[in-house]
């Protein structure tokens, strides 16, 4: 619809203001859209997109929102969906108005909740642009966190009950992970830590540097609490294969590692629910883990791996992970 576009193109204007919040009611008038951008923010052809109901009551029905952002957290853009209207051709409205409106148009549109994914699979089918199921949507976690913590509580229809129920189903946590292709087991590997101020403005470690990896970010509200000389945990994997596997972990939606310390395995998360057994555990890699999951925690999920030839060499690819909040 006409009227819909014309109405939103003072959301971007062609220098990003300073004024970075720009508030406005859509053409119909039981819906609201916020758009909002950050100037210190690189935009970036990597979007990241959820739709989903949110732990407040309005007019007597959940609120469902969607939210959509770019890695780099460039800009932030909310829609409430009337619950009369949660379906995939909404949503596939709010998304090709927002690419129509965006001066970088995405390449991938990644999305985290299992929960949607047929209808967010469905929405994003004739958008122009690759749908991609991945837990490493972290701009958009960090920004649900911001919500949850400071936006749905001061709303009048806000329940906190609803806020509280966990995200994930106690289904997913009996899962098996599945073994490692052989090609791919890393010969070595070892649990290791870095200066989190590396990741930081002015530190070793950017996006220029890391091969054919990631990095979430640790700007913003997100990293402003982790004191000042905190170190990262993480895992370097040894292999004289390491272009291979670095090339291999890239394609795979490489969201996190987590050591079960009652099974006694390392294992690797991707996509949005596959998990693969990385290595089993002895009595001092054990320790190891333990500690290496205690620095997660203290960091708010953040660790990262190095997938390099040996300690002397750059890492072929190199990721700063962070596992998706509960109950986001």
């Amino acid at each position: 619809s006409s009227s819909h576009h014309h109405h939103h193109h003072h959301h971007h204007p062609n220098k990003r203001s300073a004024a970075a919040a720009l508030f406005s009611t859509s053409s119909s008038s039981d819906t609201e859209r916020v758009f909002t951008t950050d100037p210190t923010a690189e935009a970036s052809p990597e979007w990241e997109l959820d739709c989903y109901s949110r732990p407040v009551i309005v007019q007597g029905k959940k609120l469902w929102e969607v939210l959509i952002t770019d890695s780099t957290g460039s800009f932030r853009l909310c829609e409430a969906l009337p619950s009369n209207k949660v379906n995939s051709r909404e949503l596939r409205r709010v998304i090709e108005d927002a690419i129509d409106n965006a001066e970088v148009k995405p390449s991938i549109i990644r999305f985290f909740r299992g929960a949607m994914f047929n209808m967010i699979n469905i929405a994003l089918s004739e958008v122009d642009a690759i749908a991609r199921p991945s837990r490493c949507t972290f701009a958009l976690s960090q920004w649900l966190e911001e919500r949850n913590r400071s936006t749905y509580p001061t709303m009048s229809g806000y329940r906190a009950t609803m806020a509280s129920a966990p995200a994930r189903a106690s289904f997913l946590d009996v899962r098996t992970p599945i073994k490692l292709p052989d090609a791919l087991r890393g010969e070595k590997y070892a649990f290791v830590s870095l200066p989190l101020a590396e990741f930081r403005d002015g530190g070793a470690i950017d996006r220029d540097n890391v091969g054919v990896g990631r990095l979430c970010p640790v700007g913003g509200e997100f990293g402003k609490e982790f004191p000042a000389d905190a170190f990262v945990q993480g895992i370097a994997i040894f292999t004289a294969r390491a272009e291979a596997l670095a090339s291999w972990l890239a394609g795979t939606e490489l969201s996190g590692f987590h050591a079960d310390l009652r099974k006694r395995t390392l294992v690797m998360e991707t996509d949005i629910e596959n998990e693969y057994l990385m290595a089993k555990l002895n009595d001092l890699q054990r320790e190891e883990a333990a500690a290496f999951e205690e620095g997660k925690d203290c960091l708010g999920g953040l660790h990262f791996v190095s997938v390099q030839l040996d300690d002397d060499s750059d890492p072929a690819g190199f990721w700063l992970l962070r596992e998706i909040p509960e109950g986001i």
